[in-house]
Parts: C-alpha cells; sequence; structure tokens
C-alpha cells in the first residue's frame, strides 16, 4: 500500500498495522476518497477498524466524509487503546486482479449459445445455427405443427434491489430498469419464441412496459400475479399466429387455512390450440411457474409442485383417460438429480426419511433438519397423493360468439383410490427435460442462474416424453411424446463460461437467469 510509508504486517489475505504509527499519518491527510465505514457502502473500498481490537461501542457511525478532517467530529482516537490496530482489507482495498480468479470483472462481450439439434434431420436441413427457426420445412404441414417455447426468469427489479447483495460484482448501470428491460426486450425479439414462459415479472412493469411491448410483437398474454403483497408474479404469452386460447388457468399455492401452505407462490396454466388447416387438433398444455426458493421448506416445494401438477391433470384430462401434449416451465428452485427433480422425471417419489431440506438439492448440511411428515399436506387439502383433485374438474371448452374462446369448468366426480397414506407420491405424466444438465463429452455442470452467491441450474423446460434412445451420453438424448418431438434447444453455459463476461447481470444479460428456449414439434 504505497499510501502508508511503514511495514505492514500480513494477516491471511489482509494486513495490519500498529494505530499508534498510523493514527499521525492518517489524521493529517484527506483519505476521504478511500475511507469508509463498514456496512455504509458496501461496495466501496476502505479499511476498517476490526471489531476483536476494540470495543464495538467505540466505534463512530462515519469517519470521514469527502473534504472533512478527522477532528471535526466529537469522538476522538484516544478511545482506541495504544494497542488497537488497523485492519485493512485486502479484497475491497486491491484491484480486480485480487479478486478470485473466477469472479474477476471481464469484459470480453457476449457469449455466443448455439442450437443443439437433436435430430439428424434437422442438422441436414439448418446451416445456420443462429437461425430463429430451427426447421421450417414442415412449420405447416398437414401432419406437423413447429413450435418454439421460452423460459425466462426476468428477474424483478424489486427483487433486485431487495438483495443487492448478490450482484455486487455488477457495474451500477447494468442494473437500473431503464437499461435492463430494452435488452430483454432485445432478446425476446431475437429468439423469436412462439410461446413466452415468464416468471418475476414485476405487476408495474408488465402493466407500463412489458406487455404493451409484446402484444406490439403480436402476442397474447395472461399475467398471475403473487398473492399478498409480492410485486411480482408469471406470466405466458403466446403468439397470435400460432395458437387460439382455450383456458386460462391459474393456480394459487397459498391457503389460509392450511398453516403449511402461507407462501405466495403461484402458477399459471393455459390449454391452447394450435392453429393449423384441419377440422380438429389436439390442444396443447403450457404450465408456468415459480416455487418456494427457501432450500429449508422442501415440505411446501413439493406441496405446491403437488398443486400445480393437479390443475394440470385436470385441465388436460380427456373423456378416454388420456392427455394432451404438456410443455411445463419455470424456475423450480431445485437443482438437477434433487428429490424434487427426480419426481418430477421419474413419476414417484418415496420420502420416507427424507429430510425437509434435502427435497431441492440446494443445501447439502441436514443440520437441524427435521423429517418429512406422512402424508406431507392434510387432506384439506383436497389433492391425492397421486397429485390429482380428489373431485376431479374436466375442462369442458365452449366459443363465444366473438370468437374469443374461454373454458367452462364442469365438476365431475372421478374416482379417486381410498388406499391408506403411504410415503410414496404420484404423478401420472411421462416428463422428460430439455436439457441434459451436463455438457456432452466433458460433464461439466450446466447453469442456468450466475450471481455472487452461487451459480446452478434451477429453471427447466419439461415436456411429457416417452425416450427412445438413452445410451449416447449425456446430451445425446432423442426424446418423443405422443405426437411431441424435441427437435433442438439452445445451449446453456458453465460457470466459468458466465464468470468471464462477468457473471449475470452484464451488459448483454440483464437478468441473473439464462433464457431457456426449445424447439418441438407436435405430430397430428
Amino acid at each position: 500500500y504505497s499510501m502508508f510509508p511503514y511495514p505492514l504486517k500480513s494477516l491471511g489475505g489482509d494486513w495490519t498495522a500498529p494505530w499508534e504509527d498510523l493514527q499521525k499519518y492518517c489524521w493529517r491527510r484527506h483519505i476521504s476518497s478511500c475511507l469508509r465505514w463498514p456496512g455504509h457502502y458496501s461496495r466501496a473500498p476502505y479499511p476498517y477498524f476490526s471489531s476483536r481490537q476494540f470495543s464495538l461501542s467505540c466505534r463512530p457511525p462515519f469517519l470521514f466524509e469527502s473534504g472533512t478532517q478527522f477532528q471535526y467530529y466529537k469522538w476522538r482516537p484516544n478511545h482506541l487503546s495504544n494497542a488497537s490496530l488497523i485492519h485493512l482489507s485486502r479484497h475491497v482495498m486491491t484491484s480486480d486482479r485480487d479478486e478470485p480468479s473466477s469472479k474477476r470483472r471481464k469484459h470480453q462481450g457476449t457469449i455466443k449459445r448455439n442450437w443443439e439439434y437433436l435430430c439428424s434431420h434437422n442438422k441436414e436441413n439448418t446451416k445456420d445455427l443462429e437461425d430463429r427457426n430451427v426447421d421450417s420445412t414442415c412449420e405447416h404441414c398437414e401432419d406437423k405443427f413447429d413450435f418454439s417455447v421460452m423460459s425466462y426468469n426476468i428477474l424483478s427489479q424489486d427483487l433486485l434491489e431487495d438483495n443487492s447483495h448478490l450482484y455486487r460484482h455488477c457495474r451500477r448501470p447494468v442494473l437500473h430498469w431503464s437499461f435492463r428491460f430494452p435488452n430483454i426486450l432485445k432478446e425476446i425479439k431475437h429468439f423469436d419464441a412462439d410461446v413466452l414462459c415468464l416468471q418475476e415479472v414485476q405487476e408495474d412493469h408488465y402493466g407500463t412496459e412489458i406487455r404493451p411491448s409484446l402484444e406490439s410483437l403480436g402476442y397474447h398474454c395472461e399475467y398471475k400475479m403473487k398473492t399478498g403483497r409480492k410485486p411480482d408474479g408469471c406470466a405466458i404469452c403466446f403468439k397470435h399466429s400460432k395458437f387460439s386460447l382455450l383456458s386460462v388457468n391459474p393456480v394459487e399455492f397459498c391457503r389460509r387455512d392450511i398453516p403449511l401452505l402461507d407462501r405466495d407462490n403461484i402458477g399459471l396454466v393455459l390449454l391452447l390450440q394450435p392453429k393449423i388447416p384441419r377440422a380438429a387438433s389436439p390442444s396443447i398444455c403450457i404450465a408456468n411457474t415459480h416455487l418456494l426458493y427457501n432450500p429449508r421448506r422442501g415440505d411446501i416445494k413439493l406441496t405446491q409442485l403437488a398443486m400445480l401438477l393437479a390443475e394440470i391433470a385436470n385441465v388436460t384430462h380427456r373423456k378416454d383417460g388420456s392427455s394432451c401434449p404438456i410443455v411445463m416451465c419455470g424456475d423450480f428452485n431445485s437443482v438437477p438429480g434433487s428429490p424434487l427433480y427426480s419426481f418430477i422425471k421419474e413419476g414417484k417419489l418415496n420420502y420416507e426419511g427424507l429430510a425437509i431440506g434435502k427435497v431441492s438439492g440446494q443445501e447439502q448440511s441436514s443440520r437441524g433438519q427435521r423429517i418429512l411428515s406422512i402424508p406431507i399436506w392434510p387432506p384439506n387439502l383436497g389433492i391425492s397423493q397421486n397429485c390429482v383433485y380428489e373431485a376431479q374438474q374436466v375442462p369442458k371448452v365452449k366459443k363465444t360468439d366473438s370468437g374469443v374462446t374461454q373454458a367452462q369448468q364442469e365438476k365431475a366426480e372421478v374416482p379417486v383410490s381410498a388406499d391408506k397414506v403411504s410415503s410414496q407420491l404420484q404423478h401420472g405424466f411421462s416428463l422428460s427435460s430439455v436439457y441434459s444438465h451436463y455438457v456432452p463429452d466433458t460433464g461439466v455442470p450446466e447453469v442456468t442462474t450466475c450471481h455472487s452467491r452461487s451459480a446452478i441450474t434451477v429453471d427447466y423446460i419439461f415436456y411429457t416424453a416417452k425416450k427412445e434412445n438413452t445410451a449416447q451420453g449425456p446430451g445425446a438424448e432423442v426424446a418423443l411424446v405422443g405426437g411431441l418431438k424435441l427437435l433442438a434447444r439452445l445451449s446453456l453455459l458453465t460457470e466459468q463460461d458466465l464468470w468471464t463476461v462477468n457473471g449475470l447481470p452484464n451488459e448483454h444479460n440483464s437478468s441473473d437467469h439464462l433464457p431457456l428456449l426449445a424447439k418441438f414439434r407436435l405430430e397430428l
């Protein structure tokens, strides 16, 4: 440190020097440009007085302001003992070169994300990897219907400001909504997905900017705000030119009569009809959600998921017992391989003896955690262990005179087994993840979110699928769905990739999540 003419003693990664040697030097100089009190402005470089080295009651509220010398404050340096040390924090005093190598501030432009094609047919027929339409040759065929889906947590501005500690690596200008929204809209325009599933959509921004902007791009928008006083919610937007709306089904996970369900998360389920030139075509169910974050409340997460699955089962139920194709998107606040993730993909989960904090896999430690109760949720929720309503509702669709469609719900009793409650959860869908969550060949984990605290995968696009071939290793599977075929996906990135552009958000990516994008084909 060139400002001090004395040798400094190393203390781990930081430095200390005797107070009596430094006070004369510091007291007579204006060093306000580098001196801040801890907690006053978290991003400013500052030397600070260690609480181990003198009583907390001696701390002044703020030592220096620009152009102000220390002697103008009532607090005096003799309040410190002669043995006190001044502590210079190495991490905040030094340049970016002394930050951890994986989190240094870097400005190396954008990282290219390529389309990954899962069918050889698409590889042969599509040359430009950045073409928004993966394979348009069959988009309007009578027996095929292609469509694309994006899932994107766009980061609510209020949540960003309430959790500013997660974005200390960011330059301040890139965190302003006036900078972020044009970037987010630019991404949406570029990828031009037929269906958008957005999370953390702030209500005031949705009404004044997001919805009008998307409607001008040809989208019809449906929105469900979180309950309580939460400022954000989920939106599903679809192209007028591709789909007609059959039903809108919001799901509120908060139930005031059930103590377990006291959180304000929500889900949104839409039933869409493809616009194709034939008399009858199968409908498609699009679901979007943002499950509870709290890593130690796996009981709430599983119950919220069961409520969403029950609504999907209700919406997609057909008289012959089958269901239409499903695409389920969202921020599930659970990592790949966790019990919650496995339950979605495998359709079953034996949770007997499972620690409540292990459900989502966000935390490895199970200290002080209780075991999930059997059953997890009370009977008065009205949802069975098979994740269906005890009294199932079968949707009947009716068109209005204006041509706008709406769903009328008519209750129909569906028998639900009265077997005694076990620790086995089940659902009746065959769901696969669009992504493999690991880079093919290397096995390095992909991530969907990256900020100052962590870089993990919590965002997913699931869809009803019957896997044909999973023997080619991670990232190489080809999935067919009772009519649905996964054609391509936009590649994800690794944590190392993202820190080369200073993590998320950055100058080009204005959320702390990456958008997920997949192209499907509906076999008619």
